[in-house]
């Protein structure tokens, strides 16, 4: 057994001790906390919390009983103000490593009623027995659960269904990923992993789709059983949602994204979306400005089309279909819109960043889901002579170390 004293907490969450050795990472302990650990296999700079000897003052009782165990949270052991703080500081601190200023401003707290999408994950464990829930902490196997309090009410019952699914495929022998969506009109479920179905076990799937009062039952997007089409709301649009396609993890974070979006891009008549996914910040954008949407998910932009012809009052929408990632918007396209918004995937967008550095355009809105590719993008940014206004940090995944935020760039 080894004592080690916690001085800070590193970008996953995990504690963090300064030792001869160099330092050690603990999860689940707190800054300022003495603990016992003892070694993790396979992982040298790691260590497993066994005691906690002398406790922070900001430690609270975690409210799920599969916390620590499952690996869905990291931090519902922290009190929320030093939690947010942290969350807030890890953003000035990855911009300040690329050499960027700009006012921050404080956490927006978005997690409302909590997540409106979860994957349950089904596979057989060490004893060969089904077990259906999330993975444990940097590990491949999968924690049982039989209920998870960070979920929104619209996921009721999805765990059951998740388990009934399971239950149905076991035959398979066929790890399974379970995505579950709450939408307006009752739960939409998509299965992947499962490989081709045999008949009697399709129509056991629209059996089970039946008694869990599913709005909708796919296997990796093919249709199973359907009692309607599943939609959100974006706006005054309502979208009806593709199979298994993204969607922002809490209706509020949803929100809070969208209303930043909106606000920063003002009054400008042009806007360009790029990244577009079904939607959120176009169909908003739309309420008072011309919109071009782009996004590389064929599937989401016509969800997005469809939500736009169907919706009155809405100015025009442009949705096209575009790999963004092998044909950006280059300088003759970027001519003409006064601000340009882009949400890519955690991998950031730099060759996009390098166009719209060289671009006109007055505002760039850049939303991001990894704090280190923005930074890189936005000095990229911010080299072509743009200006980093402000940034807002946004919490939708409460507990864990992410944190997501929208940035308005100005050229002078």
């Amino acid at each position: 057994m080894e004592r080690l004293n916690i001085a800070r907490l590193g970008w996953r969450g995990d504690g963090i001790a300064e030792t001869p050795g160099g330092q050690v990472y603990v999860p689940y302990a707190l800054p300022g906390e003495a603990v016992e650990v003892e070694p993790w296999p396979g992982h040298p700079d790691r260590r497993r919390l066994v005691r906690v000897e002398s406790a922070s003052g900001a430690r609270v009782a975690p409210i799920c009983p599969h916390f620590g165990a499952c690996g869905g949270c990291a931090l519902q052991h922290w009190n929320p103000e030093p939690y947010r703080e942290w969350k807030r500081a890890t953003v000035i601190a990855t911009l300040a490593q690329a050499g960027l200023e700009a006012p921050v401003d404080a956490l927006i707290d978005a997690h409302g009623e909590g997540r409106r999408r979860a994957v349950f994950h089904a596979r057989r464990g060490v004893h060969d027995v089904l077990e259906v829930g999330f993975a444990a902490p940097r590990a491949h196997h999968v924690v049982a659960i039989d209920r998870c309090p960070i979920l929104a009410p619209g996921l009721a019952g999805a765990l059951e269904a998740a388990w009934a699914i399971a239950e149905v495929l076991d035959a398979t022998r066929k790890p399974l990923d379970i995505q579950a969506t709450a939408t307006g009109e009752g739960l939409d479920i998509d299965i992947g992993g499962s490989g081709p179905l045999r008949p009697a076990q399709s129509t056991e799937l629209a059996r089970l789709a039946e008694r869990h009062r599913l709005a909708r039952l796919t296997r990796h997007g093919e249709l199973v059983a359907q009692r309607a089409i599943p939609t959100v709301s974006m706006g005054r649009a309502r979208v009806a949602l593709p199979p298994g396609v993204f969607l922002q993890a809490t209706a509020a974070g949803e929100a809070a994204l969208a209303s930043l979006v909106v606000e920063h891009c003002g009054s400008a008549a042009e806007v360009l979306d790029i990244f577009a996914g079904i939607g959120p910040f176009a169909l908003r954008l739309a309420e008072r400005a011309r919109v071009t949407a782009a996004d590389s998910n064929e599937a989401a932009i016509a969800a997005l089309r469809r939500a736009a012809q169907t919706t009155p009052r809405l100015k025009p929408i442009d949705a096209r279909t575009r790999d963004l990632y092998r044909r950006p918007f280059v300088g003759t396209e970027l001519k003409g819109f006064e601000a340009v918004v882009f949400d890519p995937s955690r991998q950031g967008a730099e060759a996009q960043a390098r166009e719209l550095a060289a671009s006109a355009a007055s505002v760039v809105v850049a939303v991001s889901c990894n704090v280190a590719t923005f930074a890189r993008d936005a000095r990229i940014l911010a080299d072509g002579g743009y200006r980093l206004a402000r940034v807002t940090p946004i919490d939708q995944f409460r507990y864990s170390p992410h944190v997501e935020l929208v940035a308005k760039f100005q050229r002078p």
